[in-house]
């Protein structure tokens, strides 16, 4: 039964953006189990050719009960965001990760300094005085990307039929690994669909919760 359910909510996601009419992709993605995969980051880059240029669009990453929000984020190379602090406490933030590295020392409400993300890659973000807190960023290079939604799906428009590479990304996916697969994409009322089932890292219980 819990089979059948996935397969109709996948069903159900790809016939509601089919009939929006738009070029573009449907993507499903599950762990190996089936287990519908929410916070994975697709992109797409069209085969063998630059993305279109877009300017990129800033976002933000708040701090709130002790947790970055949301806990992944996707923006395009050059994008800024920003780090509010809507906490009691102050926070110490910063990231180690080659793509974007950063030391913003304890502040609270808007203080923090925007960062420009410049770089294509991962970076995770940490706090200084909690452990705990962690957050993802995936800067991407080209303007075309989403983020899975509850039902594990995500819908990217794109300008004009062609073949595309479309790549998945989840933070906790064995070996770090961004799975592909290259599509053609007609124009016109039916959109091209991708499943991805992306291997998972264990789960790891906190003993703190037990």
């Amino acid at each position: 039964m819990q089979r059948l359910t996935r397969r109709a909510v996948f069903c159900l996601t790809l016939l509601s953006a089919v009939r929006a009419g738009a070029t573009g992709i449907a993507v499903q993605v599950q762990d190996a189990t089936g287990k519908v995969l929410p916070d994975t980051v697709i992109y797409v880059e069209p085969e063998g050719g630059a993305p279109a240029p877009k300017t990129p669009a800033g976002t933000q990453i708040e701090q709130k009960g002790l947790k970055f929000m949301p806990l992944v984020s996707v923006v395009q190379v050059g994008a800024t965001i920003t780090f509010p602090n809507n906490d009691k406490v102050r926070h110490h933030i910063y990231s180690f990760s080659p793509a974007h590295k950063f030391d913003q020392k304890l502040y609270s409400g808007q203080a923090a300094t925007p960062q420009v993300f410049d770089k294509a890659g991962t970076v995770v973000l940490g706090c200084n005085i909690h452990d705990k807190m962690i957050a993802y960023v995936k800067v991407v290079d080209t303007p075309y990307f989403a983020k899975t939604d509850g039902a594990g799906a995500a819908r990217i428009e794109l300008p004009a039929a062609g073949k595309y590479v479309v790549k998945a990304w989840h933070y906790n996916t064995l070996g770090g690994a961004t799975l592909e697969q290259t599509l053609t994409v007609k124009a016109g009322a039916e959109l091209s669909t991708a499943v991805f089932k992306l291997p998972m890292k264990p789960v790891v219980v906190d003993d703190a919760s037990l």
